[in-house]
């Protein structure tokens, strides 16, 4: 379900927003901003020149992350329900940046939350909320199991 809403949240972001144009959804605190990320996170080896470990890094590597991690949801038995639910998320999102560096050589950036002084993210989009989602899952997950664990 994640990859079919951050397919179509992109799809659409691609149609009706102009690479680099601002528009103000919620006054400045949330703005939509297309940018095609070359790169992995926030453009992070977007600028490395050579194409094979370009393709290592940003497909081969996430592929075999995203088949561990549904590896360790199919063989463990003892994962707790925010465990489970954050992995799923946490492939769910890789999957849907996977697709679109597979598909076009990038990914579509659109979301940017700048909250003053207080909060601010760089550009980004529903697969990487679902990573940071499924990421602070897993955090929860721990912390529930260290203090079951302290009792």
């Amino acid at each position: 379900m994640n990859v079919g809403c951050d397919q179509v949240s992109k799809s659409v972001a691609r149609t009706h927003i102009d690479t680099h144009e601002s528009i103000s959804v919620i006054g400045e605190y949330v703005i939509l901003t297309k940018t095609e990320n070359k790169g992995a996170f926030l453009g992070f080896l977007s600028s490395m020149e050579n194409p094979i470990m370009k393709g290592i890094f940003l497909i081969v590597l996430p592929i075999a992350v995203l088949l561990f991690i549904l590896r360790i949801i199919i063989v463990n038995t003892d994962l707790d329900r925010y465990m489970i639910f954050g992995l799923c998320c946490i492939i769910g999102g890789g999957i849907g940046n996977l697709y679109d560096r597979i598909l076009y050589s990038s990914v579509t950036d659109f979301m940017h939350i700048d909250l003053g002084g207080i909060f601010k993210t760089g550009i980004f989009n529903m697969a990487d909320v679902s990573v940071m989602l499924g990421t602070g899952l897993l955090i929860l997950s721990f912390i529930k199991r260290k203090e079951v664990s302290l009792s």
